[in-house]
Formats: structure tokens, C-alpha cells, sequence
């Protein structure tokens, strides 16, 4: 569902990603943890089309980025880390906006807009202007927005930062129902050990490089220490 080709991003000498390749499945939630430097946003800025690649490609649902980018970038849908929603807009009119962009027919962006809000508790809110919001519901919001047109792919950067534990809880068990119910394929980042657990697969990024990439199992193992937290600790210094 989503694949990257040799992928490599340099500012000046440094390589922010370097000859990156990964193939990721339908229906998979996988974990990409890496230290701060990493390249994790570099990673997600070159998926969503913000920054191009200096070398290789990515393909998203068998669409490539560099030759059928709208293509490509239909099929995604994307948090980041930082919150991009207008906050003087209210919730509706933020996600009519997004569903404006991809062209979703009124009545269809109505009822998804609905459907997305009462999923999260928000439907009495709609009206709210986001500013009002905690940021917790402000990440739900912005969860809805990214799955109005039922992307094939969800790109969530360190999408918890500054969330409370059960806003933490509540953002991953419904990624976790996406994947399951609509075949979604998930790539979470973060630099949080503890939030690997229940995906199906775990990669570690380390200087824009793979440094292993499998089941949280054999990532542990891959990484030579007694846990997942003590590999990835000793091994990113």
C-alpha cells in the first residue's frame, strides 16, 4: 500500500533519509519509532508531497509521487505533528474546508463529517469554534479531517504530543478500529517505546537509516538488549 524506493533527502552534506526502503501492507499498524533527528518528519514532509526526494520514489496504493502525484496524494491522509486546524474556523467548517478540497459531494461530506464527530464524542460540538477546544479533542478533530475521503494510507507524526494519557488511549484504539474495519494501513511515529505496543510491526529509524524492522519481538532481539526500550536506547545514542 505504501512504498518507498531508495528514498533520500539531504540538507547540504547531511542526509536526512538515506537510500530508505520500506514496504508497507494493507490493513497494518506500524510503528516508526526513532529518537528526535531521526528523520521521521523529513519522512513524513517527502510522503506528503511538501518536500521532493533527491533521489528515489514513493508509491502509494501502486501511484507514484514523483509521476502521479494527485494520484498518490489521494490516497493519503495525514496528522502532524504540529495542529493545522484554523482555530478561529468552528469544527464544521474546518472539515467542510477539507472535504471542499478532495471534492466530496455536500451530502456525502455531511454525513461523514457526522459519522467521523460522533465517533469521538464531538457531535454536539460542531459549532465550537476549535480554539475552544482541548487539545485533545482538537487531535480528534484533526483524525476526522484526515479520514474524510477514506484515504488508503494515515501518516500520524508524533501525533500525541501534548495529549493526556486517556487522549493518548482514545486517538490509538480508534487508529487500531481503522485498521481493522476499512483495511487501513497506518504508519504511526513516534519517539515513545511504550507506543509500539499492538502494532503488527515496528520499524526503527536512526540517522535516516533502517536500523531494524520487524515484530516487536524480533526488533528486541534485532537491537541486543532485554527490551525494546533498553535496544532502542542503546543503539540511538
Amino acid at each position: 500500500m505504501l512504498r518507498t524506493s531508495g528514498l533520500t533527502k539531504r540538507y547540504g552534506k547531511h542526509a536526512a533519509l538515506d537510500r530508505l526502503t520500506l514496504e508497507l501492507s494493507a490493513g497494518s499498524f506500524v510503528a516508526l519509532l526513532g529518537p528526535n533527528g531521526a528523520g521521521k518528519s523529513t519522512l513524513f514532509q517527502v510522503l506528503t508531497g511538501l518536500f521532493a526526494a533527491d533521489e528515489g520514489d514513493v508509491e502509494v496504493a501502486g501511484h507514484s509521487l514523483r509521476h502521479a502525484g494527485p494520484a498518490a496524494l489521494h490516497e493519503i491522509g495525514v496528522v502532524f505533528q504540529q495542529m493545522s486546524l484554523d482555530l478561529d474556523l468552528s469544527i464544521r467548517r474546518n472539515l467542510q474546508f477539507q472535504a471542499d478540497l478532495h471534492g466530496l459531494p455536500g451530502a456525502l461530506a455531511r454525513e461523514r463529517i457526522a459519522a467521523g464527530c460522533a465517533r469521538f464524542g464531538l457531535e454536539g460540538q460542531l459549532d465550537r469554534k476549535v480554539r475552544e477546544l482541548s487539545g485533545g479533542n482538537r487531535r480528534k478533530v484533526e483524525l476526522v479531517r484526515a479520514n474524510l475521503h477514506q484515504p488508503a494510507v494515515l501518516l500520524m507524526d508524533e501525533a500525541t504530543v501534548g495529549l493526556d494519557p486517556k487522549s493518548r488511549q482514545d486517538l490509538l484504539a480508534a487508529l487500531h478500529a481503522d485498521v481493522r474495519e476499512r483495511g487501513v494501513c497506518v504508519l504511526w511515529a513516534t519517539h515513545w517505546v511504550e507506543e509500539t505496543e499492538g502494532a503488527d510491526r515496528v520499524i526503527v529509524l536512526h540517522k535516516g537509516q533502517l536500523l531494524a524492522d520487524g515484530s516487536r519481538a524480533a526488533v528486541t532481539e534485532a537491537l541486543g538488549e532485554a527490551t525494546l526500550e533498553a535496544g532502542f536506547i542503546a543503539r540511538t545514542q
